[in-house]
């Protein structure tokens, strides 16, 4: 007997999974405020202006870690819109489907990346 091979997962697999995406988008999001409030405060000079080297190196220093928050805060807001776009491929139904391959991707790689639009040898195969 030949076995037909899945083209889609069921609606109550896109639940599982976009109960997944939902608790994992409102810890990004709680994160990404977070980001935000501790830029806001760095970005906040105060009223001390004494010059001396030790403040330019604080303000090197501040200006590194500055430059690193907007990083991070750029990657969880690119990380944020991956997993809205899943939600949408979950409400439209193609969640899961390997835009590369037509396949369905493994529900243990969408476990651990809930908004990959790849399978794993197609994103080996793009390296």
């Amino acid at each position: 007997m030949n076995q037909v091979e899945k083209t889609a997962y069921a609606p109550e697999e896109l639940k599982e999974f976009e109960e997944l995406i939902l608790g994992k988008l409102a810890i990004a999001k709680e994160e990404l405020v977070s980001l935000k409030e501790t830029l806001s405060k760095k970005n906040d000079t105060g009223t001390d202006f004494t010059s001396s080297t030790s403040k330019l190196l604080e303000d090197g220093a501040d200006t590194l870690e500055r430059e690193s928050l907007s990083q991070l805060a750029a990657r969880q807001q690119k990380f944020i819109t991956n997993l809205e776009n899943a939600l949408v491929r979950i409400k439209n139904a193609t969640y899961g489907v390997c835009v590369d391959t037509g396949k369905l991707i493994p529900k243990e790689r969408l476990r651990a990346v809930p908004h990959t639009m790849h399978s794993i040898e197609a994103k080996l195969a793009k390296k």
